[in-house]
């Protein structure tokens, strides 16, 4: 049994920037375990025990152990407003449908189930606008104090599938060289 590495990296990005996608595609691609804020944010919400997205959480952080690199998804927001808004899910499976690039083949229904389909109460323009803002505002020294430690890395763009190929190679180059700086696999 060989020694392994421990590689932690952070993915930020505003809601529904792709970091869910980007994730999975970096666990199948490297063997990497995923850990969702968002599924623990939910999670602690619902408990109302709360999970802010601060620099004083950063830290803490850091003092549990240490990140590797955080992987900024900057993607403008505009595009953002039109994915979420178009956004339409099938609430017992799970299946989400897009209006603009994965449309059901009966507007309003699951192709599935033919079930109907429901707007989450998060993915409205209202509230879009407001999620937006909020991570702005909440994120922005969260990302300042990453940068200021030299492991921020931004990926910008409008689709994750342009976006994914970049994350590829850096984390590429940063797991070869991580393994060879330390002697491990």
């Amino acid at each position: 049994m060989g020694l392994q590495t421990i590689f932690r990296a952070v993915i930020m990005g505003p809601p529904g920037s792709g970091k869910g996608t980007v994730s999975s595609r970096i666990s199948q691609s490297f063997g990497l375990k995923h850990l969702s804020s968002g599924d623990i944010l939910r999670a602690n919400i619902q408990a109302k025990t709360g999970f802010p997205r601060t620099v004083a959480q950063a830290e803490a952080l850091d003092t549990m152990c240490s990140v590797d690199t955080v992987i900024n998804l900057n993607v403008p927001f505009d595009t953002i407003k039109e994915r979420l808004t178009s956004r339409w899910v099938h609430l017992a499976s799970g299946r989400v449908y897009n209006i603009d690039f994965n449309p059901p083949k009966i507007p309003g229904l699951d192709d599935v189930t033919g079930e109907p389909l429901i707007q989450r109460d998060d993915d409205t323009p209202d509230t879009v606008s407001r999620r937006l803002k909020a991570y702005e505002n909440q994120t922005q020294p969260v990302l300042e104090y990453y940068r200021s430690k030299g492991v921020l890395e931004t990926f910008t763009g409008t689709e994750t599938n342009k976006i994914w190929p970049h994350v590829h190679a850096f984390l590429s180059k940063r797991l070869s060289g991580n393994q060879q700086d330390t002697g491990k696999a």
